[in-house]
């Protein structure tokens, strides 16, 4: 389990860039790996997403695995307030 939150996606995906924009808007620490750049990530996603490159694929420090998240699920999972 990783200590801190890990997301896996993509440069051009937008659920990806608007997760990247909810954590740091929110000062949330996590570590972003590209899995355009790095095989191992990406066979970690589609082993975690039953065959799919579901991105974004969050993994938090308590082993639990959000894949698409919307900001509220975000919100709920990292006990903020919820924006819209």
């Amino acid at each position: 389990m990783p200590d801190n939150i890990v997301m896996y996606g993509t440069n051009w995906c937008g659920d990806c860039r608007r997760a990247r924009r909810y954590f740091e808007q929110n000062g949330i620490d996590y570590e972003f790996i590209n899995i355009d750049e790095n095989k191992e990530a990406a066979q970690f996603v589609i082993k975690t997403n039953n065959g799919y490159r579901s991105v974004p694929t969050i993994i938090f420090p308590d082993g639990s695995i959000l894949v698409e998240p919307s900001n509220q699920e975000l919100a709920i999972k990292v006990g903020k307030k919820i924006t819209t």
